[in-house]
């Protein structure tokens, strides 16, 4: 259903899924195992896995912090976008990376729920992208001593309006990742 023309193929878009950001994120381990099951089935299926790493003052470019976490390989020909805000396309080249790809439809993993996933999700849709969420292979921290809510509420609540997400010529969805179709 994109609303970009001649974009009919897939990728798997990871996230942030780096030291600092997901050290102390919910359910950790097995978010990371669920996307490290992904970017498995990703690649047998031959579909794009495109990654995404955040750096700013707090996170430094190069740093072990900054890193993909040691759980998940990187292959070199994959790209890597770099990036600074939270939406994923934003002053970053990800828009040219997906179109030399072909790519109209995204499957979205990583980290942190409520932002950079959220901030992501929202950039596909406006951008003419289909966005569909795995509900279990995404996290975010606890943020709760600055007034935010418990993490396990904050990715329940991002997989249930997110399933419900459309737009004009555009969907949004969120499914386990036993039920992830590359296909579309």
């Amino acid at each position: 259903m994109t609303t970009l023309d001649n974009r009919p193929n897939t990728a798997l878009l990871v996230v942030d899924v780096q030291n600092a950001v997901v050290d102390e994120g919910y359910e950790r381990d097995a978010v990371v195992a669920k996307i490290g099951g992904l970017v498995g089935r990703a690649r047998r299926e031959g579909v794009p896995v495109v990654w995404v790493q955040h750096s700013d003052d707090g996170l430094v470019r190069g740093s072990e912090e900054w890193r993909i976490v040691g759980e998940l390989n990187q292959e070199e020909a994959e790209p890597v976008v770099e990036k600074s805000y939270g939406d994923s396309f934003e002053d970053t080249d990800l828009e040219k990376v997906l179109a030399e790809r072909g790519v109209g439809r995204l499957v979205v993993v990583g980290a942190e729920t409520d932002a950079c996933i959220r901030s992501t999700l929202h950039g596909a849709i406006v951008r003419g992208y289909d966005a569909t969420l795995v509900g279990d292979a995404h996290t975010t921290v606890d943020k709760t001593e600055w007034g935010g809510i418990a993490p396990e509420l904050v990715i329940a609540h991002t997989n249930l309006y997110w399933r419900y997400q459309a737009a004009p010529g555009r969907k949004g969805g969120t499914v386990m990742s036993e039920d992830v179709d590359f296909s579309g």
